[in-house]
């Protein structure tokens, strides 16, 4: 009788050991190519990639704005940075507003060009050859 109660927890022991055997083959990917277990991992990592972004947000996308209107131009400012010239219509300043609301304004307008890890050190405003108002940004990385 005692040998007929050592049966089933051995099997349920050696079934155990077998699941753990082959979540560890799976993760140190032991498998031959074109084996069943092979085909299983690479359909769980192709399922991975191409599901994942549609149930969890990545922040990876694309910006919502279309960008500046106008040409943005960049010019390199000695080894001190840059100097970057933004049209008054794609920077987006409210009149009068403080000097945080005018940096921030600025920053959003250069970033498409310049990216997203630059400071904006200071500014000033001048009329163009066609008298629309433009900024010129003084920003470095």
């Amino acid at each position: 009788m005692v040998t007929e109660a050592r049966i089933p927890g051995e099997a349920a022991e050696k079934q155990q050991r077998g699941f753990n055997e082959i979540l560890k083959s799976y993760f140190y990917w032991t498998y031959p190519r074109g084996g069943f277990h092979y085909d299983v991992m690479v359909t769980v990592i192709l399922v991975f990639i191409f599901v994942t972004p549609q149930i969890w947000n990545y922040g990876d996308r694309a910006p919502s704005g279309s960008g500046p209107l106008h040409p943005i131009q960049i010019i390199g400012n000695g080894g001190h940075g840059l100097i970057i010239t933004v049209q008054d219509t794609d920077a987006h300043v409210p009149v009068g507003a403080e000097q945080d609301v005018v940096k921030r304004a600025l920053r959003k307008a250069i970033e498409p060009v310049t990216g997203d890890a630059v400071f904006v050190e200071h500014w000033e405003t001048f009329t163009d050859a066609q008298g629309n108002l433009v900024w010129k940004v003084w920003a470095h990385r």
